[in-house]
């Protein structure tokens, strides 16, 4: 089975360098060709998928009507690499947050939402600062450098966590609750002058892994967030931008196969990461070539399997891949295909519950809109 290669569409960590560049900053390049502007929101909408969005066009017409293209968001599609790739202009293989799970060697299997040993371990913060773990400059901290005022707008709760301090730090953040301290923070920041501001919507994800994208509740959450972008909109100063876009897309899995019950598949690993569409498969040394073989004909025709160095070669972690991120690639990894899932239900029985899925190479997932508007 031929592996797909990503290349040649702009990718989701094109987007805050090339705001940088149209609000003047220097250093930044625009390359998605946006018009220069003197104050500027890029917001992301957890779970947006370009897809989803034109399929359900009607619960969304403001969106609908500023989505005119795509971006990919590159492999894992899953938030912590979607988050990572706005905080540094990079691609998973560069910034290293290689999944919502994936193993730093000498720790273990990491967390990366919530920064602890996966499954069910210890918190890591101590043991492995996030600035160590993500230890490039974020474009926020590069932007005050340049001289730009920039902030992230995003849930309180999230203000000190290890995340944060791995992909947003060097710029305020402002905490806000729900969906009207978030608009009503936006538009306070965009009429302030000059400047850059990050914000973030969860809730359309929770409600696509919950219920399934396309449910009914996803749809009612898909109306919030339109309300959302109306409003941001109304309230364009001139000279104003906003950039809504996402982290990934989105399917709904019927079909899956649990790997804790799968015993052929755990000979000559060591530890399983990822998530149910994305998996990284670490194994002893020198048994990656008959682990992939095994796990290539348990899957068939439900995924994509690679060892490491051919799904690099295929673009999957980006155009480059540092020495510091290679070891937390998989020795194997394997993507899903269709509406399948590789879930764990001893070890993961929360996230293999869940019915809306995303992580992999497929269109619906890894393609996002780029909706802009301007004033």
């Amino acid at each position: 089975m031929d592996l797909p290669k990503l290349q040649g569409r702009p990718h989701l960590a094109e987007v805050v360098p090339s705001v940088l560049a149209a609000l003047g900053a220097s250093g930044f390049a625009d390359t998605l060709g946006l018009a220069p502007a003197s104050s500027a929101c890029v917001l992301l909408v957890d779970g947006l998928g370009w897809e989803l969005l034109h399929e359900h066009a009607a619960h969304a017409p403001v969106l609908s009507s500023l989505a005119a293209s795509s971006l990919q968001v590159g492999y894992p599609a899953t938030t912590a690499a979607g988050l990572a790739a706005i905080g540094t202009g990079l691609a998973s293989g560069e910034h290293g947050m290689a999944g919502y799970t994936f193993d730093v060697p000498g720790v273990g299997v990491l967390n990366a939402l919530r920064w602890c040993g996966h499954p069910n371990g210890p918190d890591l913060a101590e043991r492995l600062p996030p600035e160590e773990v993500q230890p490039l400059d974020t474009t926020f901290s590069r932007a005050v450098e340049s001289g730009i005022d920039a902030c992230v707008i995003s849930d309180a709760q999230f203000a000190k966590s290890a995340l944060t301090k791995a992909v947003q730090r060097g710029c305020r953040y402002v905490g806000v609750h729900a969906l009207g301290d978030l608009a009503a923070a936006a538009i306070a920041e965009l009429r302030r002058g000059p400047g850059f501001c990050y914000a973030y919507h969860s809730q359309l994800d929770t409600m696509g892994h919950l219920y399934g994208p396309g449910s009914p509740a996803w749809c009612l959450q898909l109306r919030q967030v339109d309300r959302l972008v109306e409003s941001i909109v109304e309230a364009l100063p001139a000279g104003g931008m906003l950039a809504v876009v996402a982290d990934h897309g989105m399917v709904a899995i019927d079909e899956a196969l649990d790997l804790d019950a799968a015993p052929e598949l755990s000979g000559g690993v060591r530890a399983l990461a990822g998530e149910a569409r994305a998996r990284h498969v670490y194994t002893e040394p020198g048994a990656a070539a008959g682990v992939s073989a095994v796990w290539k004909e348990k899957l068939g025709a439900n995924a994509w399997v690679a060892e490491r160095d051919e799904a690099i070669a295929a673009g999957w972690f980006g155009p480059r891949v540092s020495d510091r991120v290679r070891p937390r690639i998989g020795d194997v990894v394997a993507a899903a295909r269709g509406n399948f899932g590789m879930v764990r239900r001893a070890a993961e029985p929360i996230e293999s519950s869940l019915i809306g899925q995303h992580g992999s190479l497929t269109t619906a997932e890894q393609l996002v809109p780029l909706a802009v508007a301007t004033r």
